[in-house]
């Protein structure tokens, strides 16, 4: 089998497919998450502790001067990453519940029926039966 065709056999399948779709769907859902704790979340809660804006928040280690950039710990940006991880596995939590409860339980497989019982306790129940009619008339 060529090398095209197996990479087209395994392209093709239904698992790739859905794995690059979910993987689409959930960058976009990434950038929305972002936008969401960027520009809507945390305005208010920078609001509520002073007025500070997150993307600020830095502990300097050097300052900047000639052609060297500053360097800084960028603290804010890590709350506000954290943010965005705690809203997005929130989300995905939320939605698995939602996807869990919307699927129907699967049927329960119907009962085996039990094994014959060997030839000789078949035999004996014959035998009780019988004794046990014979008795009754």
């Amino acid at each position: 089998m060529s090398m095209i065709k197996e990479f087209k056999e395994f392209a093709m399948k239904g698992n790739v497919l859905d794995m690059a779709v979910g993987i689409i769907i959930g960058a976009a859902f990434g950038k929305i998450v972002s936008s969401l704790v960027k520009d809507i979340i945390m305005p208010p809660i920078g609001l509520l502790i002073g007025g500070v804006d997150f993307q600020n928040l830095v502990i300097v280690l050097q300052p900047a001067h000639d052609k060297i950039p500053e360097v800084a710990i960028r603290y804010g940006q890590f709350i506000q990453t954290a943010l965005d991880f705690l809203i997005i596995a929130l989300a995905i939590f939320m939605a698995l519940k939602v996807i869990n409860k919307l699927k129907r339980p699967e049927p329960a497989p119907a009962p085996a029926e039990p094994p014959a019982p060997p030839a000789d306790v078949q035999l004996l129940t014959e035998i009780r039966d019988l004794l046990k009619d014979r008795n009754a008339s």
